[in-house]
């Protein structure tokens, strides 16, 4: 018969080497680091601030020996007295793509530098020149006078696996070289303020500093620059956000070559297809990126595009939500034909565009009159005819018409807000108060029907369910 004791030890053997299998598992990242680390490096900038004190008006300077002198010291403070230009330095990380110099980091890490230092492993501070920088895409290319530096190895995202691991190395607070790991979270991800990069994202320790350092797999190849986190706090959360490699180089040919970035443009604005608007297209499953605006004189308008047209396919690539068109068409090159599949009003059909240069969009401002409101039981809004002045309205366009009260009803569970100019339903463009009125008496009951509205500038489909 065991003892206690004796049967404790068996216990306890059993579970350490039942966990060889799980410790077995979990990656080791020392050989990558030793490898990887002496070409990531530290960026500092410096800024010159502004002569006068920010708590002084304007170009208001107190001269030194006026009677009020004293008093104005002891008021302002010594700043506010024979104020001097002040420096100021950021940090930020980046690292080596070529052994002649170049660096690769975030735009935002350099923006607005009158300096940048680049610091190596072995401790040299080199002056770094700006070979260029796109806002859009938060990538800038750095050149430093130094030959026979080591460099990382580029990879793709594209074999990326979420839940594979990756390493992060770069400086968060200044601490140089520091390295965290974590898993890729999810891929393709858009953010708000940056339409034309499909970040990855994971839960890798990102904090200030780190910005422009690389994202590493298990193969020790950069898959992605470290550029951004979510978080209420200022500090990490468990969300970083990283540039994809084929993205980012993609940037630096363009800067190497132009010192700037030239996108693709379509000339739409577009959507997601939610589970109702994808039943009243007469589409089995919600994908794809919904047509809600075609720019005039854009490359879309020329290549026949219409509202309500559903990009699936643009040039071979799969179309499954809204966010992942703009990265594809900004990386297709300007004067490029290519094929672009979309469904129309329920049947499949293939168009052929012309890519044109990104050029910035203009949104037209819809004014109203004080005509009064008139009431539609049928979705429970008010609406009235919209006011345009001759000058702000192309000819052939449809004015639609505008919402000016709202209340409980299909119009309000569909989303419709106080303020929008109604201008399509069910594939009927909207062109006075009296034709909107015949459009809703024939609405089906029980079916979603889509409707194009105008919001604060911007259109967006959004699915109406009518249940008499």
């Amino acid at each position: 018969m065991f003892h206690r004791k004796q049967l404790s030890v068996w216990v306890l053997t059993f579970l350490w080497v039942a966990s060889w299998p799980v410790r077995a598992q979990l990656p080791d990242f020392t050989d990558l680091v030793k490898k990887n680390g002496a070409a990531v490096v530290n960026i500092s900038t410096t800024q010159k601030a502004g002569t006068s004190d920010p708590r002084l008006p304007d170009g208001l300077q107190i001269p030194e020996g006026t009677p009020f002198d004293d008093f104005l010291r002891r008021f302002f403070g010594e700043q506010g007295h024979g104020f001097q230009p002040r420096q100021s330095k950021s940090l930020g990380s980046g690292f080596i793509i070529s052994a002649d110099g170049y660096v690769l980091t975030n735009h935002h890490v350099v923006a607005d530098a009158d300096e940048i230092i680049v610091r190596l492993q072995d401790r040299r501070e080199l002056v770094a020149k700006l070979i260029g920088s796109d806002e859009r895409s938060d990538i800038a290319l750095l050149r430093i006078d130094a030959d026979n530096l080591p460099v990382v190895k580029i990879g793709s995202e594209n074999t990326l696996e979420v839940g594979e691991w990756v390493l992060a190395i770069g400086s968060p607070f200044g601490f140089e070289h520091s390295v965290t790991a974590g898993i890729v979270s999810a891929k393709g991800r858009s953010l708000p303020s940056d339409s034309y990069v499909p970040f990855i994202q994971t839960d890798v320790a990102i904090n200030p500093g780190n910005s422009g350092g690389p994202l590493f797999n298990l193969d020790g190849e950069v898959v992605g620059i470290n550029s951004q986190i979510y978080s209420r706090t200022g500090g990490f959360m468990g969300l970083s956000f990283a540039i994809p490699m084929s993205i980012a180089m993609n940037i630096v040919e363009q800067l190497k070559d132009h010192g700037l970035v030239n996108r693709g443009w379509l000339g739409v604005q577009v959507q997601d297809v939610t589970r109702e608007l994808a039943e009243s297209f007469g589409m089995q499953r919600p994908h794809g990126a919904l047509v809600a605006r075609v720019l005039p004189n854009s490359p879309a308008e020329k290549a026949g595009f219409l509202v309500g047209d559903v990009i699936v396919d643009f040039n071979g690539q799969e179309i499954e939500t809204s966010a992942s068109l703009p990265p594809i068409v900004g990386m297709t090159p300007i004067g490029e034909k290519v094929p672009v599949s979309v469904v129309r009003q329920k049947h499949p059909m293939t168009l052929t565009v012309e890519i044109g240069k990104l050029s910035p969009e203009v949104e037209t401002q819809m004014k109203s009159d004080n005509l009064p409101a008139i009431s539609v039981k049928r979705l429970g809004i008010k609406i009235t005819a919209v006011a345009d002045e001759p000058s702000d309205r192309k000819p052939g366009s449809n004015p639609g018409v505008l919402v000016r009260e709202l209340e409980k009803g299909p119009a309000m569970d569909a989303g419709i807000q106080e303020g929008d100019v109604i201008l399509r339903i069910q594939n009927e463009d909207i062109i006075s108060v009296e034709q909107f009125m015949e459009v809703i008496k024939s609405l089906p009951s029980g079916r979603p029907v889509a409707v194009l509205v105008q919001r604060q500038g911007s259109p967006v489909f959004l699915a109406i369910k009518i249940d008499d």
